[in-house]
C-alpha cells in the first residue's frame, strides 16, 4: 500500500495518508483506532471513529488509556488541528500514526460513508 512511505517531511513522526490510503487501512486493520479530534464529531465523523476534542483538552486526558503499540488514524476538519492531535500522539511515544491529508473534507469528497 506505501502508506509507511509517505513520512511527511521533517521530524514529525507521523504518516500523512490521501482518503483512498486511509479507507484501505480502516477496511484491512480492524484494530485501528480512528480519531476525530474536531467539536463537529455529533454532526458527522468517519465511521468507528472516537472523538477526542482536542480544543478541550480531551486528547490530552484520553492519551495515557490509549495503548501505545495500536495503529491511530487521525482528523479533524483543519489541518492545525490534526497535526497537533497526530504530533501530541508521536510525543507521547505512539509508534504508528497516520493523519488525514485534507482531513475530514476529503473523505467526503471521495465519496466514502460517514455516521
Amino acid at each position: 500500500m506505501g502508506c509507511t512511505d509517505q513520512q511527511q517531511e521533517g521530524q514529525t513522526g507521523y504518516m500523512d495518508v490521501t482518503a483512498i490510503e486511509a479507507k484501505e487501512l480502516i477496511d484491512t486493520k480492524p484494530e485501528l483506532i480512528i480519531i476525530d479530534v474536531s467539536p463537529n464529531y455529533d454532526s458527522a465523523h468517519l465511521p468507528r471513529a472516537i472523538n477526542y476534542y482536542i480544543g478541550e483538552g480531551s486528547l490530552d486526558d484520553a492519551i495515557p488509556s490509549l495503548y501505545e503499540n495500536k495503529e491511530y488514524l487521525v482528523y479533524c476538519h483543519v489541518d492545525t488541528a490534526s497535526i497537533s492531535g497526530a504530533k501530541k500522539l508521536v510525543d507521547a511515544g505512539f509508534t504508528t500514526v497516520y493523519r488525514l491529508r485534507g482531513n475530514y473534507q476529503a473523505w467526503v469528497d471521495a465519496g466514502y460513508p460517514i455516521e
